[in-house]
């Protein structure tokens, strides 16, 4: 047996003189204890004891009695306790004089030295020979509550082949230790995973090169995101450029505290009377080592500090640390963990899929992939809805992601913060200010992400709390710059708004917040109302039908039916129809007095206007004309009064043009002539039916100050689309030109795509008539394919008149050709192709251009 005092040295500096007082009294308690049971002392050099035993029970039960005592006896002060490190080996050895000769010797020394301070080891041989003895022995009696627990093989210094070595286990006896201190101790730490590291390739990359020229990078990201097991995987990469190691430590497990559990990691024990920080700076001063620090926001403070006292004191090592918050320090590199691109949350989905289902593959990779794009690229809900297609097939998952913390937690999940959606987001909420914390309550009923103004809007102080939000990744800085919240963080930021009670309140914030915006979009600077563009209103219009969902189930109706006034144009033109006539009705069920019949008669021509079903439009235009007429409003009176009458495809013509001009005449009678607007196009549409294109151009002259004066139809500019229709029948090419390309840009512009569609089949028109039929095949397969675009009720024969034409020019292959290269071209590529177009006077031969020359 061989034992020392484990960071002797460093006792001894610390006590002084008293220090050999107690190194007489180590000396005393070990002597007394080894005699007990046979020992014979052979040699005694410092703090150190060879000691002999005649068998393996006598000398295992010495070594148990001898720490058992040290640890009993009344040292003079609680830091100067003599941690003994104690190692056993049994062999045969040569006596030479009082000592022993033997390699057997060497080896147990060995064993010694691999221990730590109060801990006791053996190797194979002597745990092999120890045997518990019955009746009066002392080692008996000693052994009886003694246990040897299997390390595994270890290599001794100086030794080629492997020992395993055994730690003794015995009440009274210290059981944590590191491990064992042999010569080929390990370069790291990292765990062995359970499951495969899928995708991330682009970032792993990314962060190894970020590691290879910064000491302190930090991974931030919300919980959830796979910060740890990408920097466990990264490190894996590394682990060659650090000859010192990878050594990981967890913040939210270190219960004995940061250094402890680093040094624990690396295989240090504490020294008397000194901090641990500094037997870590001090064994890691020279090596080229890195330190990852794990989930950091579980004692912020604690490991920043432990970062820094590393980086200041230990020239060769890095750090890197994972949390949902940046440390804070000098010289920190922080790097942000997006979100995993859509193939590689596709591919571990798939994978933990197939786990999930016992290994058998499926065959739902469609509604797989829909369900992975549902899921924001974070790991964490990946894991989880792999888990609920046990339960659920993916198509039906995917539809239940509107409350992703409903569809994919469990109420049977555990208490780890990685076990659930709600655990992990508790783990960041707990730890926000309450100024943060109202700000995400107040954020949450946006629907999607905010600009900063919108964020000053929420209250005073909101920048700060803002900051606080987005530094511990519950709040994404997205390019604008604006701020988005997750569907995740929402899910849960709306329970705990509901468990407020003050959803209502926040609520009708956001629907006032709308309607101010509803406000600043539709009137202009100097109190004119804008043109109404679909560009414009698309920032807004998810949080808009958010408001009205609120205001139709329980906040203000008269703002919801601003909204829906708002929307109508949206929703016709990108659909939602059908929502949209669902919440009007709710705020019909819910009006009273307050809301004046104006605003009623202006919800129902919405409504009509929604409505797919001819009997259903019929009856709301009646119900608006009724209220219109109740209200005295001519202009809502003659819109309800056009909508009913003027119905090109459904009455003769002559009857339709009778109607137009009634309802002409009424706008005019009652001083609201911009409102006849519709009835005019109807009636020039018709004219341009008939072949009556002088009196459909002098009409469409007439109409433009009339569109001019109402906004809601100023972007679509269909006098001149119109216009544009009339030269083409006319065969005047020029103006043709001119008309429509004005009304094309005036509808790209404006967001007004369906119409837009319109337009380039116009001009793929005046491209066939032009001569240019290769082009005006392309062009008439593009517009068709962006909205089945053409308008078959109005210009269908003329279209189709084009198109026979072209097919008899070009031939069946060669116009077939054409035409599904422009629909598989993109509306985008098709529009530009449009408005590249030579103008009619720019082509060779035209009378214009050779004027111009002239």
């Amino acid at each position: 047996m061989f034992t020392d005092i484990e960071g002797s040295t460093r006792l001894a500096r610390m006590l002084g003189d008293t220090y050999r007082a107690v190194l007489n009294a180590h000396r005393s308690v070990l002597r007394a204890a080894l005699s007990d049971f046979g020992g014979v002392e052979l040699l005694t050099e410092g703090d150190s004891f060879f000691v002999a035993f005649d068998n393996a029970d006598a000398a295992v039960a010495a070594c148990v009695e001898a720490q058992r005592r040290l640890a009993a006896f009344d040292w003079p002060r609680s830091d100067a306790v003599p941690k003994v490190r104690m190692g056993l080996h049994t062999g045969h050895a040569t006596p030479i004089g009082v000592e022993y000769a033997s390699p057997e010797v060497h080896r147990a020394a060995r064993v010694a030295a691999a221990a730590h301070g109060g801990q006791v080891l053996c190797s194979e041989a002597t745990a092999l020979a120890v045997t518990a003895f019955t009746g009066t022995d002392a080692a008996a009696d000693t052994l009886a509550g003694v246990d040897l627990l299997d390390l595994g093989a270890f290599r001794l210094r100086g030794f080629d082949d492997d020992e395993r070595i055994f730690q003794v286990l015995a009440p009274g006896l210290e059981r944590e230790f590191p491990r064992p201190r042999t010569a080929e101790a390990p370069r790291h730490n990292l765990p062995a995973e359970h499951s495969s590291f899928v995708g991330r390739q682009s970032e792993l990359t990314e962060l190894a090169e970020l590691i290879s020229h910064h000491r302190l990078v930090s991974v931030v990201g919300p919980g959830g995101a796979g910060k740890t097991r990408l920097s466990l995987s990264v490190a894996e990469q590394v682990l060659d450029a650090y000859p010192g190691g990878v050594w990981t430590i967890d913040a939210a497990s270190a219960a004995g505290g940061l250094p402890a559990a680093l040094a624990s990691a690396l295989g240090l024990r504490p020294e008397p009377g000194r901090p641990m920080i500094d037997t870590l700076v001090e064994q890691c001063a020279e090596r080229r080592m890195l330190v990852i620090l794990q989930t950091c926001d579980a004692a912020p403070g604690l490991t920043a500090t432990l970062a820094h006292r590393l980086l200041s004191r230990c020239r060769r090592l890095d750090v890197l640390a994972t949390g949902r918050a940046p440390l804070g320090l000098p010289g920190e590199t922080v790097w942000r963990i997006p979100p995993m691109a859509p193939a590689d949350a596709f591919a571990l989905l798939k994978e933990r899929a197939t786990a999930a289902r016992g290994g058998r593959r499926g065959d739902d990779d469609e509604h797989l992939a829909e369900l992975a794009s549902r899921l924001e690229g974070s790991p964490l809900a990946i894991e989880l809805a792999a888990a609920r297609l046990r339960l659920l097939p993916a198509e039906l998952l995917a539809r239940r992601l509107d409350d992703p913390i409903g569809a994919l937690d469990s109420d049977a999940c555990g208490d780890g913060r990685h076990d659930s959606l709600r655990n992990s987001l508790d783990w960041s909420y707990r730890r926000l200010g309450s100024r943060a914390t109202e700000l995400l309550h107040r954020l949450a009923v946006f629907a999607g992400p905010v600009d900063l103004a919108t964020v000053d809007w929420c209250g005073e102080g909101a920048l700060s709390a803002l900051s606080e939000l987005a530094e511990k990744s519950l709040i994404e800085v997205v390019p604008g710059p604006r701020y988005r919240m997750s569907d995740h963080v929402r899910s849960y930021a709306l329970r705990r708004l509901a468990g407020t009670g003050d959803e209502t309140v926040a609520r009708d914030r956001h629907l006032a917040w709308s309607l101010e915006t509803l406000a600043d979009i539709a009137v202009d600077t100097d109190g004119q109302r804008r043109t109404v563009s679909l560009t414009d209103l698309g920032p807004y219009v998810a949080e808009w039908q958010a408001a009205l969902r609120w205001a139709s189930a329980g906040g203000d109706v008269r703002a919801g039916l601003r909204l829906a006034g708002a929307l109508n144009p949206w929703w016709r033109e990108h659909g939602g129809a059908r929502e949209g006539r669902a919440l009007l009705i709710r705020l019909y069920e819910r009006a009273d007095e307050e809301v004046a019949p104006a605003e009623l008669a202006e919800a129902y021509l919405i409504h009509a206007d929604l409505a797919d079903d001819p009997s259903e439009r019929d009856a709301f235009l009646v119900r608006a004309e009724a209220a219109a007429r109740r209200a005295g409003e001519p202009a809502l009176l003659v819109r309800a009064l056009g909508s009913r009458r003027i119905r090109l495809d459904e009455h003769g013509e002559q009857a339709t043009e009778t109607s137009c001009r009634s309802v002409i005449a009424e706008a005019e009678r009652a001083g609201v002539a911009t409102e006849s607007l519709p009835a005019v196009l109807a009636l020039a549409e018709l004219f341009w039916r008939r072949g009556a294109l002088t009196e459909a151009a002098e009409l469409l002259g007439a109409a433009r100050q009339l569109e001019a004066g109402r906004p809601e139809d100023r972007g679509r500019r269909a006098v001149d689309w119109l216009l544009g229709m009339v030269a083409l029948r006319r065969g005047d090419l020029v103006a043709a030109h001119d008309h429509l390309v004005v009304a094309l840009r005036s509808r790209l512009r404006h967001g007004f795509r369906g119409a837009a569609a319109d337009a380039v089949a116009a001009i793929a028109a005046r491209c066939a008539l032009g001569g240019d039929a290769v082009n005006a095949t392309v062009l008439f397969g593009g517009a068709e394919a962006a909205r089945g675009a053409r308008r078959t009720e109005s210009f269908g024969a003329f279209w189709s008149e084009q198109q026979v034409a072209l097919r008899l020019a070009l031939g069946d292959a060669a116009f077939d050709a054409a035409y599904a290269d422009g629909a598989t071209l993109g509306f985008d590529r098709v529009v530009a192709m449009a408005l590249a177009v030579e103008h009619p006077d720019l082509e060779d031969g035209a009378a214009r251009f050779a004027q111009i020359v002239r």
